[in-house]
């Protein structure tokens, strides 16, 4: 009986000192990220690019990211004539406590509350995400049919099943472990741009359900998007197969849509190699469907 103890304490002795060590590099990672007296990291506050009485234009970013990530594209949109709208999520971009309490139903609301004030105060209002932003995005499109034009970056629209596993297990383990690293390659090849990146570098429990129920609601949503939707995506993401990309977006509704490819980058195309065609591609599309409403 005696070795049968010495093993069980053996283990949990070996669980422990593991668990320490993995959240010691948790926090670590974590703790790279300088926060502004608001609790924001800095340079990831939600930001407003004003243009009154303009065409304006809905920008979502990822999960576990800020709108940082989006800034390239938004002042390329706004040189060209948008007022343009990028928010922090709620549970993003602050202290990992944070990203602990956050929910699908809050990422929605949020993204819903955006959504509707640009359109109390313009006439013309487009919808971009990129990644989780897009699942956002596409939840949108899907409640919306008179939206005018949809712009579907690298869009988290199917998750790898252990990946799915790992969230719909997220209450037990998470009892145990309560942020993990993320271990799903490199989001940003640039090295330049991988030091600019503002994410949480970790995930957690509540963070990875939250993405999991974005991500099925928008799948089943896909069907229902009637808005012209330009989707996207990097043949070398490491989230999203090409596979996975393309089942996606023969699923949308829209009769007006378009899959394009990149090439170079990893998940987050709006800042990686080749950040400029994706950019140009987006203001594109944007432009031509303000143009078929005569708001040129």
């Amino acid at each position: 009986m005696m070795p049968v103890v010495l093993l069980v304490a053996a283990a949990i002795a070996g669980v422990a000192f593991w668990r320490d060590r993995y959240l010691r590099e948790v926090r670590r990672v974590a703790a790279r990220r300088a926060l502004d007296a608001d609790g924001v990291v800095v340079g990831g506050a939600g930001f407003r690019l004003s243009r009154a009485n303009a065409p304006a234009i809905l920008l979502l970013h990822g999960a576990g990211d800020t709108p940082q990530t989006l800034r390239y594209l938004a002042e390329a949109l706004f040189e060209h004539g948008y007022h343009v709208e990028a928010p922090l999520l709620p549970g993003h971009g602050g202290r990992i406590e944070d990203f602990a309490r956050v929910t699908a139903d809050e990422l929605r609301s949020a993204a819903e509350d955006h959504y509707n004030s640009l359109k109390a105060e313009h006439t013309w209002v487009g919808v971009i995400g990129l990644s989780m932003g897009g699942a956002l995005a596409a939840q949108l499109a899907a409640h919306d049919p008179a939206l005018p034009a949809l712009g579907l970056v690298a869009p988290y629209l199917a998750m790898p099943a252990g990946v799915q596993r790992a969230a719909r297990l997220a209450n037990i383990w998470g009892l145990v472990i309560p942020a993990v690293l993320s271990a799903d390659g490199v989001s940003i090849q640039d090295p330049a741009e991988q030091a600019r990146s503002l994410a949480y570098g970790v995930f957690t429990p509540a963070a990875l359900r939250a993405l999991y129920v974005t991500v099925e609601r928008a799948a089943n949503m896909l069907p229902r998007i009637a808005a012209p939707t330009l989707m996207i995506q990097s043949r070398e993401d490491n989230r999203i197969s090409p596979a996975a990309a393309e089942l996606a977006f023969a699923r949308i509704g829209a009769t007006d849509k378009r899959l394009e490819w990149t090439t170079g980058a990893g998940h987050i195309i709006t800042v990686d190699y080749g950040h400029e065609r994706v950019i140009t591609m987006l203001l594109e599309w944007m432009n031509a469907h303000r143009k078929a409403a005569r708001l040129e």
